[in-house]
């Protein structure tokens, strides 16, 4: 008998949570976990949604895959930036070497899975979607479908924000009615390879972590929201279970559960591009009247490049862009000093302290010498301050001299930044009961699904099967 998998993919499942803390409240990731094998799963560099669950699926890098973040450069202007969809995968995808073994898929929710492609199966498309006026499933009847089974919500409206109760609600909304629509494919749709994910555990993160994490700067001791995120790690796991329930004593399907990274608590945020401009390596013609993204005065034109050396981009991690003669328009770094001065910024960067004068753990990354292939146009680095616990801020305020840590983000209220690992459960389908593995990665996750499913692993793919 052929095998059969279904996926359950939960966007940022932490797992000191999931596997620690809040295992009791989780019976149906225990159990998986007693039965089968869990570890600790490595995300990519960054860690972050996009390119995360597309390293996962194709099992290659961000540098592979071309797309570094959310927002990539288009060319090496100054201010021309494309977003990563699903327009960005060049690289086949997990489901799409099943499609072509003949094996049925259903794909529900995966990040830059919009706009859909044809595979051999169906695909409702997740993360980022424009909204569900689009065409956003493969074939195109399947929308008509889903509306008789209920109002699909790609995302909620808007986890950075204030209302921290209507965003619960708004999240455990999502999360239910995405199970039901996967129970309602399951049972209606033929198919070997099930994935699903769902976006509401990162969105509660960085929505409700103060009031979780007795850690965190501005946790509220007895707070009505306290124990919020465990309960809705709780209905996750119960709406997970019943998902699965049908097919549990089928020893021929397993089931497995994802994270893309993890999570941990915010301290703040750091001015990353008023910090380049006290060190005189980034210029401005003339300060804003208030708080705006670098971007903004770059299409301003205040910025005068011809003084530039450097500029950044800010976000959970930042990304470091030179101008450099011949290169860039106004570039003014010579490419023979790029090597010396990307050293020497590294060093200065590393050597930024926290708001208490203490060295922190900060991580700069070249594309060049952490991907096996850089395509398109990455940034020239990447930086990670404090090992996740701070973000960086690319935003400008009116007034120099400022302080660079705040600790209020510059993009609507945020408590946590992302982890390392996420999580990894399997189970079921005749997957030995061997307990907790040593950590894995992501780009182990492709390989160990086309071994699970009885094919063999493509050789470009850089992980390895776990079972």
């Amino acid at each position: 008998m052929a095998k059969k998998l279904i996926v359950v993919g939960l966007d940022c499942l932490e797992p000191s949570y999931a596997f620690e803390q809040w295992a009791d409240s989780m019976p149906t990731l225990t159990r998986m976990r007693k039965q089968g094998v869990f570890a600790r799963m490595r995300s990519s560099v960054p860690p972050i949604t996009i390119p995360a669950w597309q390293c996962m699926v194709t099992s290659k890098d961000p540098g592979v895959l071309g797309f570094y973040g959310f927002r990539n450069r288009k060319d090496y202007s100054y201010d021309s930036f494309v977003f990563a969809d699903g327009k960005a995968i060049r690289e086949p995808r997990v489901w799409d070497h099943l499609s072509k073994a003949g094996r049925k898929n259903i794909i529900l929710g995966v990040p830059q899975t919009f706009p859909p492609r044809p595979l051999n199966g169906v695909m409702v498309s997740g993360f980022p979607l424009p909204g569900t006026e689009e065409n956003y499933t493969y074939p195109a009847a399947l929308k008509d479908e889903i509306k008789t089974v209920c109002d699909y919500i790609p995302d909620v409206e808007e986890f950075r924000a204030d209302d921290k109760e209507t965003i619960l609600r708004d999240l455990i909304t999502m999360a239910e009615r995405r199970f039901k629509l996967a129970a309602h494919l399951l049972k209606n749709k033929p198919w070997d390879f099930f994935m699903m994910v769902e976006m509401g555990t990162d969105r509660i993160v960085h929505a409700l972590w103060r009031y979780t994490d007795p850690n965190h700067r501005y946790y509220e001791k007895g707070h009505k929201l306290n124990n919020a995120m465990r309960d809705y790690y709780a209905l996750c796991d119960r709406l997970m279970g019943e998902l699965i329930a049908p097919y549990e004593k089928d020893p021929d399907t397993a089931v497995m559960v994802v994270s893309d990274h993890g999570a941990r608590g915010m301290d703040g945020g750091i001015h990353l591009n008023e910090w380049l401009i006290d060190k005189g390596y980034l210029t401005l013609k003339e300060r804003p009247k208030e708080q705006v993204g670098l971007s903004k005065l770059i299409k301003a034109g205040l910025v005068d490049w011809t003084k530039t050396k450097v500029w950044a981009e800010g976000g959970y991690y930042s990304r470091i862009m030179f101008n450099i003669k011949g290169r860039e328009p106004q570039g003014v770094l010579d490419p023979g000093e790029v090597a010396a001065f990307s050293a020497t910024l590294a060093d200065e960067i590393k050597a930024i302290p926290d708001d208490k004068g203490r060295r922190m753990e900060t991580h700069w990354f070249e594309p060049g010498k952490i991907y096996r292939k850089v395509n398109n146009i990455a940034p020239d680095a990447m930086v990670i301050f404090d090992d996740l616990r701070w973000r960086a801020l690319g935003s400008i305020r009116p007034q120099p001299g400022l302080p660079l840590w705040v600790f209020e983000n510059d993009t609507g209220p945020d408590d946590s930044n992302h982890n390392w690992h996420g999580c990894f459960a399997a189970s079921g389908g005749g997957i030995a009961a061997r307990g907790q593995l040593d950590p894995i990665t992501l780009y182990d996750f492709a390989p160990t699904v086309m071994k699970f499913m009885g094919l063999d692993v493509p050789s470009d793919m850089q992980g390895k099967s776990v079972v």
